[in-house]
């Protein structure tokens, strides 16, 4: 779930904060202006003094992040929420951390079927901008563990558990060779010994993702995407004058973040009671965008939207048609534009950005069917 992606850009129609009217010189650099102060955290209701203080405090290391996950974990568990009201029984979960070739720390988890059962393929995921696969996604890969699948995920360099400052992403292309090199160990696992194994993205996820597939064709059976991140509409592509002063903005002040900051929450999530428990996500990256995180962002989708028709693998492409976070359109441009002989869209009438978590019960659990269905269809015997 992207919900702290598009929580402080111009437009609920845009990803980005690139949307420009002719404005001065001037007027760009006073928006632009850097900020370094983390926002602070509003206090959560019905939560005690001692959590919101953890929760408020600078979470820009992996340390301070990995100390407030653990003050809430319990607490999750009690949210009212399909995805974890309705969690089958017996799933087995492991989390632990790899050190990357770069020597950052990296959180790794996974869901299994219940003991005795045997796995059918696995399932690699790839978390959205400013998220974690500890929280929302922990219902989510219960509930395709609970149908025989493997499931497997990371938190990206900067994000969640994982070793880096929060929110910054100095290189797309490393956030993908990160992935790679973790589930290039997960894949190597006694339980997935010649067993399938497909990738998982959402949203800016589904970026990584794709950039995974392009780096390495031959590597996997299947690609499922939901709401993917991975071309920039027209409308919203910043003019060339503008997207010169980011990007030399971003070479002085990379660490530095996007001003001001504008809630869209309400975008997100379609289902009112569901949004209000965004809150209880304390290690969500919730600030404005850094500098150098939001070039990147935009170097990847243009990367992706240049190879496109490279994408070979069997695809699965999942979105709201009322997205206005990543505009649907941009998943039927994917879906046309592959080359893969064996691929499918679906659009979700009235689905916001979070359909895999923020939509009624019915329609979340009709998406991860799908999802599973689509899984079932490739990994039965031929």
């Amino acid at each position: 779930m992207d919900r702290a992606l598009t929580s402080r850009f111009d437009s609920p129609s845009t990803l980005y904060p690139f949307r420009y009217r002719h404005r001065s010189s001037l007027t760009i650099t006073r928006r632009f202006a850097p900020a370094i102060v983390c926002a602070k955290r509003s206090p959560i209701d019905g939560v005690s003094d001692e959590l919101n203080l953890i929760a408020s405090q600078n979470l820009d290391q992996a340390p301070a992040r990995r100390r407030a996950r653990s003050a809430f974990v319990d607490l999750q568990l009690q949210l009212d929420h399909c995805l974890f009201k309705k969690a089958p029984i017996g799933i087995r979960t492991e989390e632990w951390y790899e050190r990357n070739s770069k020597g950052e720390e990296i959180f790794c988890k996974s869901w299994l079927p219940k003991s005795g059962e045997e796995i059918k393929a696995a399932v690699c995921f790839c978390h959205g901008y400013g998220s974690t696969c500890t929280f929302f996604f922990d219902g989510i890969a219960k509930q395709i563990a609970g149908f025989g699948y493997g499931v497997y995920a990371i938190d990206h360099p900067g994000f969640g558990l994982s070793d880096g400052l929060h929110g910054h992403i100095p290189s797309f292309d490393d956030l993908a060779e990160n992935a790679i090199e973790q589930f290039t160990k997960m894949k190597g696992r006694p339980e997935l010994r010649n067993l399938p194994r497909f990738l998982l993205g959402q949203s800016m996820g589904g970026a990584v993702a794709l950039k995974i597939h392009l780096k390495e064709p031959q590597a996997w059976d299947g690609l499922i995407l939901a709401a993917p991140m991975c071309k920039i509409s027209e409308d919203v592509k910043p003019p060339p004058l503008v997207l010169k002063a980011l990007i030399l903005m971003s070479t002085l002040f990379p660490k530095a973040k996007l001003f001001p900051k504008r809630d869209l929450s309400d975008f997100f999530f379609r289902d009112p009671s569901k949004r209000k428990l965004c809150e209880y996500d304390v290690i969500c990256y919730d600030d404005q965008t850094r500098l150098k995180t939001a070039v990147e962002l935009l170097n990847a989708t243009r990367d992706i939207e240049m190879q496109v028709d490279k994408v070979s693998l069997p695809l699965l492409i999942l979105h709201g048609d009322a997205d206005k976070v990543t505009d649907p359109t941009v998943s039927k441009f994917l879906h046309e534009h592959a080359i893969s002989q064996d691929k499918t869209l679906k659009l979700y009438p009235g689905g916001y950005h979070c359909i895999l978590e923020g939509d009624t019960d019915e329609n979340i659990f009709t998406v991860i069917n799908d999802i599973v269905a689509w899984l079932d269809a490739r990994v039965a015997p031929k």
